[in-house]
């Protein structure tokens, strides 16, 4: 008897110990820091038991979810950041909220973005709290942090300097006119046809990171695109939902199919690698982006590898999501705006045809293009692939004058920022080119407005590739083809964890070659 009742009075004691750090976590803490931040005239929605505001903002979503846009309204934050545009107008700029029992603090002033951005002494670390978008993305450059991140940017930065990216250019151009001749086949002569551009540019970009990326792999590489576009979807949709983390240990039907999907993923990948280590004596482990991973990560004179095996595999998930998803949105969203702007089609078809004549696109040609680089930059500042980034208070700190607690996330709504009037004037909802004119950094109020590849240290560091990619494809488009918008296009923005058209992108195209 003596020894069920330790047992029972020690079950006592945990049951009792979880109960009361539920109580703190959920009860006690939430209104300590609401009264910290109201104290520092930090307002906000108010948080409510165990959910905080995510009833709210699920209720929002869904509210704006079926309203489609008129074609020459670009604002589609009331359809995607609805408790942004509802929650500033009442609480400022900057404002506390709930995910759950986890404070968030929305970050809208632009100098205050800065600050945490700009920071280079790790005290901002990436926000990791759903365990789906991680795996989605993999551990690589884009979630590590400090010395890790340091030695996983030593091996990947090389990949994108200059002199590789003017080499991929071939790449990208010879992919892009493989599109093009199957555009043109589905034509008669001198006639049109219409294709749903958001799916082939989805190919496309699919395409050109399997190339870059895998080399002669790529046909394998691809696979991999079509697993992680399934995870990505499923990761979304457990976004707005409360984090508890025993759940993802539970083998529910989505966690289930997450896992599989996963476990896919990275055997595809590790049979790539495989396959390259195989034949590294004969042939060297390759000039893409895994063969410089592979080769600066080999042991040399008994030292340990930069990376680990899995740290490679999570940064080949990165680049493989990073890098195609987000470009493949930018081309889609640039042909949305040339094809609604037939004056603009004209004037950037006239510059291609001067810098580029009907010929491939190299580099130099591409850095020529004066005026397709500002319609890049006015799209990417209208319709940026990321609506919002998110970083966290690694200790106890003071952001834009307020003193934030520890473990708080700092959310950066893009989308909403990239439309205030007072940083990009009166016309910040109209589609402008001409404001990037004199360069990003006097195209608005603030030097540093721009955040479609993030700003700082930590911004996208494929953000060269991103930009020579899309030059490099809507050049040769430009060269080859007119187009206009299909009838059947109905304006929907919706995010995904990257913002896409939810009915696709249909357009009319016509060959330009006789």
């Amino acid at each position: 008897m003596g020894l069920v009742w330790l047992v029972a009075a020690a079950v006592a004691v945990v049951l009792a110990s979880w109960a009361f750090n539920a109580l703190v976590y959920l009860v006690w803490r939430p209104r300590a820091i609401t009264r910290q931040l109201r104290a520092q005239g930090v307002g906000g929605p108010g948080y409510r038991f165990f959910a905080g505001n995510l009833a709210e903002i699920k209720q929002l979503r869904a509210d704006s979810a079926g309203a489609a846009l008129d074609i020459g309204n670009h604002d589609f934050v009331p359809r995607v950041q609805p408790h942004f545009r509802k929650w500033i107008p009442i609480h400022g700029r900057t404002f506390l909220y709930w995910f759950g029992a986890r404070p968030s603090l929305c970050v809208a002033d632009v100098n205050t973005v800065k600050q945490v951005l700009s920071d280079r002494s790790g005290l901002y670390p990436k926000s990791i709290g759903n365990p789906h978008i991680a795996r989605l993305l993999g551990k690589g450059l884009v979630l590590t942090d400090g010395d890790d991140w340091k030695r996983h940017r030593k091996v990947v930065h090389p990949a994108f300097n200059m002199d590789k990216l003017k080499m991929m250019t071939v790449t990208m151009s010879d992919c892009a006119g493989s599109m093009m001749s199957e555009w043109k086949a589905k034509m008669d002569k001198g006639g049109s046809v219409e294709i749903d551009l958001s799916h082939q540019f989805e190919e496309l970009t699919a395409d050109v990171i399997s190339h870059t990326a895998f080399g002669s792999s790529y046909e394998q590489g691809k696979k991999v695109f079509l697993a992680q576009r399934e995870l990505q979807f499923l990761a979304f949709s457990t976004v707005f939902n409360v984090q508890i983390p025993a759940f993802r240990y539970l083998p529910t039907e989505k966690n289930l199919k997450i896992w599989k999907l996963d476990k896919e993923v990275r055997t595809m990948l590790m049979n790539i690698i495989k396959g390259r280590l195989a034949t590294k004596d004969t042939m060297g482990y390759g000039n893409d982006l895994l063969g410089l991973m592979l080769e600066a990560c080999g042991p040399e004179d008994g030292q340990n590898p930069l990376l680990s095996m899995d740290e490679i595999i999570d940064e080949c998930k990165t680049f493989f999501f990073a890098g195609h998803d987000t470009s493949s949105h930018l081309l889609t969203w640039t042909m949305f705006l040339l094809s609604t702007h037939p004056e603009w089609q004209e004037k950037l078809r006239e510059e291609v045809l001067r810098e580029c004549s009907n010929g491939v696109p190299t580099g130099d040609m591409l850095n020529k293009l004066q005026l397709v680089n500002m319609f890049l930059l006015e799209t990417l500042r209208l319709y940026a692939p990321v609506s919002a980034i998110q970083r966290k208070a690694g200790s106890d700190l003071e952001v834009g004058g307020i003193k934030v607690p520890e473990g708080t996330v700092l959310t950066i709504p893009i989308a909403t920022i990239h439309r205030d009037k007072e940083v990009w004037g009166e016309d910040a909802n109209e589609f402008k080119p001409m404001r990037f004119e004199n360069g990003v950094t006097r195209a608005g109020k603030h030097p540093n407005a721009l955040l479609s590849f993030s700003s700082g240290p930590r911004s996208c560091i494929g953000q060269n590739f991103a930009m020579i990619e899309a030059k490099a494809v809507i050049a040769v488009i430009l060269q080859r083809f007119s187009f206009s918008l299909s009838p059947k296009y109905v304006h929907a923005p919706m995010d995904v964890i990257t913002l896409r058209p939810k009915f696709g992108l249909p357009m009319i195209l016509k060959s330009l070659e006789m």
